[in-house]
């Protein structure tokens, strides 16, 4: 099972063949800045389509702390992303209380892993609105 760098070298050698279709559900590439050290940082994450829109949660598997990657877009929010072969510019946002609801049905419908993780900490586990801005 690929996972972590590994995950992102075959995803990305392979336009996603490898990597795409993880564990029953469907993951992306995103690239954040990191927001201390300014530089390209790579996580492979599961995601859905909501209209033309990609949603991804950080959820770091419950942990009391968010994901690095959620800390460095929420400084930078400017992203890329690779959908299989599809690479794109896309401007991050955490869902609004809202949106959220129906965002998270949609997510844990794929990943249903994301309601015990919430249950596993106190801090509220944001969902995340990649909004593309263009090609890459």
């Amino acid at each position: 099972m690929l996972y972590g760098k590994e995950h992102v070298e075959r995803y990305r050698a392979t336009d996603g063949k490898e990597g795409h279709d993880w564990n029953g559900t469907t993951t992306l590439l995103l690239t954040t800045k990191g927001r201390t050290s300014g530089e390209d940082r790579v996580n492979p994450l599961i995601y859905q389509r909501h209209g033309d829109d990609y949603v991804i949660v950080a959820s770091k598997g419950g942990d009391p702390k968010s994901p690095d990657w959620y800390l460095n877009l929420q400084a930078h929010p400017e992203v890329e992303v690779q959908v299989m072969g599809d690479r794109f510019r896309a401007r991050a946002r955490t869902a609004t209380p809202q949106e959220k609801p129906e965002l998270w049905r949609l997510m844990t419908a794929t990943w249903p892993q994301y309601d015990e993780y919430q249950t596993k900490t106190n801090r509220e586990i944001p969902v995340v609105v990649l909004e593309r801005t263009g090609d890459l």
